[in-house]
């Protein structure tokens, strides 16, 4: 099922403004999560294979809409949800919205390992991982 969640994300309803970075944080955010059972079931290149599929699809859209600017597809694990959440915004990697310590990454297996394996809340910064959808800069 989660694979599945994950494969929709690409087909949400997508904002990109960048006057309104909050109606694109509201708009484009997705929380995903499963059961125990399902949890351990997967495998960590299974779920990194279905977020770079999102990450391909949500490039494809974004330059379809004709959308020329920056935007970054990121993913991290919110250990005390016990989530893997995913959002787009029209950001640079460094401009991310949180309001804590963060580190973009490019390696998403980590990310996903933690979700995967459970881990808990103590990590002194959050590995969000990063994938550059925008449109081609004019």
């Amino acid at each position: 099922m989660l694979l599945t969640w994950i494969a929709e994300v690409a087909q949400e309803p997508l904002l990109l403004d960048p006057a309104d970075h909050q109606a694109e944080l509201d708009t484009n955010t997705w929380w995903l999560s499963t059961g125990d059972e399902e949890r351990r079931s997967l495998t960590v290149p299974e779920v990194v294979t279905a977020l770079e599929g999102v990450a391909a699809a949500l490039r494809i859209r974004v330059r379809a809409l004709g959308f020329t600017g920056v935007a970054t597809f990121y993913v991290w694990h919110d250990e005390q949800a016990g989530q893997l959440r995913c959002s787009v915004g029209s950001v640079t990697a460094r401009e991310l919205p949180f309001r804590n310590t963060y580190v973009p990454s490019r390696e998403l297996e980590p990310v996903v390992a933690g979700f995967l394996d459970g881990d808990g809340p103590g990590h002194p910064s959050l590995r969000v991982w990063v994938a550059d959808v925008g449109g081609v800069v004019s």
